[in-house]
């Protein structure tokens, strides 16, 4: 986790590019601007609602408070994404983007729970979306991504040597390996929002694809805790 932290910081700050709010697709329906990347953020609400349930129907056992925080945050991005693509800028990706950061804290908390030790998962998951939070402000206030950047990539690291170093104690971890997948994807196509729109004929821009594989990754993990049971 300190490692990437270390290399991102010996770089220069990384201020937010204004072009970044900039879409291709600008489509008004409905009275809402921006309509088609402002209504696929549904697809994070569905995911958070099936999720939510399955939590509450006792049908899934280990870092159960991590899980559910994931979620939430999850059922979050869904609203806080939305009011940005409705009203693009800096003052409303804050409530896109601290979300997420919950989201990636409550899932890389509950992985290391249940891989690692399950001792201190309250404290860790605390500790942990603060960092997340403290990232966001820090870039609101000082524009200089780094610390966002790190909040991203170093869970996203720590949960793959979480997968190959350490046992698994639940089964169908392959799911995650999916989920990492759509959202490498999701990150791929975010920077080609403009081509993905003109290949698809004006129908689907790639922001609005990042949206529907982030939350494809989203449902993978959904489907881990659904299917998954205690290795004996």
């Amino acid at each position: 986790m300190l490692l990437p932290l270390v290399l991102i910081l010996k770089g220069n700050p990384i201020p937010q590019d204004p072009g970044y709010h900039v879409f291709a697709d600008l489509r008004t329906c409905l009275g809402i601007p921006n309509f088609l990347n402002v209504a696929s953020n549904l697809a994070f609400l569905a995911v958070a609602v099936a999720g939510i349930r399955l939590l509450r129907a006792g049908a899934c056992n280990g870092a159960i408070v991590s899980w559910r925080v994931f979620f939430a945050a999850i059922a979050l991005v869904c609203a806080g994404s939305a009011y940005y693509h409705a009203t693009p800028g800096n003052g409303t990706l804050v409530w896109d983007r601290l979300p997420m950061t919950v989201a990636f804290m409550g899932l890389f908390t509950a992985l290391f729970s249940e891989h690692a030790t399950a001792r201190h998962e309250c404290a860790l998951l605390i500790s942990a979306i603060a960092i997340g939070a403290a990232s966001v402000a820090w870039w609101y206030y000082m524009d200089d991504l780094r610390p966002y950047v790190w909040v991203q990539l170093a869970p996203f690291l720590a949960i793959v040597v979480l997968l190959a170093v350490y046992p698994g104690r639940y089964g169908n971890r392959i799911y995650l390996l999916f989920g990492m997948a759509f959202y490498t994807l999701a990150k791929a196509v975010e920077f080609h929002d403009q081509e993905i729109y003109a290949l698809t004929q004006l129908w689907l821009s790639g922001h609005t694809v990042k949206h529907l594989l982030a939350a494809a990754a989203a449902l993978c993990v959904y489907v881990m805790l659904r299917r998954r049971a205690a290795i004996a």
